[in-house]
């Protein structure tokens, strides 16, 4: 039996032959230690998503059994069920919309564009805190209309709440400290963005509104602070892993550098090989049987959505990277009602993140040790040296 706990700076350094192990031998197990229940293959990981009212998000973050009432915290979407996940859903599209994010692409260029002019002269640069923190950091700030002086100061405090994060591990002070402080600010925003609007995201949030809803000035926090964090650690880490795989398969970087128009597929591949969202979070509202197995209501349950990633069962040649993999049904940004909002803001940065780096950077290289995040729900990085040729 495997003692799984998503908090093993082990399993951080190399997780999949663990999943393996875990979908081959026990797709569905108990770890009583942190009171944990894991699930491991993809249509065991797909079906969970399917039920959101059994697979309960209200109580992320708060250890099994806790009293801690769930009305006492922000009202963000990631931790509501329907219908209240859907009408403040319905409410926040009215201003993310699909065409206000594919409007930043000429933006998104530019900023990684003047990242790459920064270091690119040395032949060598930190690509953390270098390009692949900074790129989203600016990008959500500047959508968001934050001023730049503070990008910085999200970017460590939205830092924090992952590292602390994931499933048995509760709300450690730190995070809870970290988005006391995003709160903060962010409310001293929406002030000043009454009194004087702007073009952007904060002010068409106050504007929006949904037969005759508005949204409360904790849902305008709890979302802006969700985007802040999400926006930042999925690329972030996206950017930073995928980095990484190109150096370890110059073969596939060489298809992306000979083909960008292969770029998107490659995205989709670095988010199935990679998945910066290893797992989500579950309470159990009503006993569920899977693999033959009980889980009694009230469990709290992880549904590895990068061990599903990699399911022989239904991913064809799952340990292979394959940047023209088509198709190519991964799980990492979830699917049905909790599918990740953000996806399409994702998908952009990271595509035209590598259009840029594969045009100006075809040839790089990991010239020394990465430091990892070590987060019970995050895969990331936080520092990766290269050493790169330039086009």
């Amino acid at each position: 039996m495997i003692d799984f706990d998503p908090f093993s700076h082990a399993l951080h350094d190399d997780p999949y032959p663990v999943y393996e192990q875990l979908r081959d031998e026990f797709p569905v197990i108990h770890n009583p230690r942190i009171q944990l229940w894991v699930i491991s293959r993809y249509d065991d990981v797909y079906e969970g998503m399917r039920q959101p009212l059994v697979y309960s998000s209200e109580r992320i973050g708060m250890p099994a059994g806790a009293s801690e009432r769930t009305a006492t915290r922000a009202p963000m979407m990631i931790l509501m069920d329907p219908p209240a996940h859907d009408d403040l859903r319905a409410l926040v599209n009215r201003s993310f919309t699909p065409r206000r994010i594919a409007e930043l692409e000429p933006r998104v260029r530019a900023i990684a564009s003047e990242l790459i002019d920064g270091f690119i002269e040395r032949g060598e640069c930190e690509l953390f805190s270098d390009f692949s923190a900074p790129l989203p950091t600016i990008v959500i700030s500047e959508l968001l209309g934050i001023p730049a002086a503070d990008r910085e100061m999200f970017k460590e405090q939205s830092t924090a709440v992952v590292a602390a994060s994931g499933p048995g591990g509760g709300s450690s002070e730190d995070a809870a400290r970290a988005n006391q402080i995003m709160a903060a600010y962010l409310a001293e925003q929406f002030a000043e963005k009454r009194k004087r609007p702007r073009d952007d995201l904060m002010s068409a949030l106050l504007e929006a509104e949904l037969d005759g809803r508005r949204l409360t000035e904790p849902e305008l926090l709890g979302f802006a602070v969700l985007l802040l964090i999400a926006g930042n650690e999925t690329t972030t880490n996206l950017v930073s892993s995928a980095c990484v795989l190109l150096a370890e398969h110059p073969d596939q970087r060489a298809r992306l550098v000979a083909d960008p128009g292969l770029i998107p597929r490659g995205v989709e591949e670095f988010l199935r090989c990679e998945s910066p969202v290893q797992g989500i979070e579950r309470d159990l509202t009503a006993d569920v049987v899977v693999q033959g197995e009980k889980i009694p209501a009230g469990s709290k349950v992880f549904l590895l959505l990068a061990s599903a990633n990699r399911d022989p069962r239904r991913i064809a040649d799952p340990e292979r990277f394959d940047v023209g993999r088509h198709p190519n049904r991964h799980l990492s940004f979830a699917f049905g009602t909790h599918f990740c909002l953000g996806a399409s803001l994702a998908r952009l940065e990271a595509r035209v993140a590598f259009e840029e780096i594969l045009r100006r950077l075809p040839e790089f290289r990991v010239s020394g040790p990465v430091k990892r995040l070590h987060s019970g729900v995050i895969r990331g990085l936080l520092e990766v040296p290269l050493e790169f040729e330039t086009a």
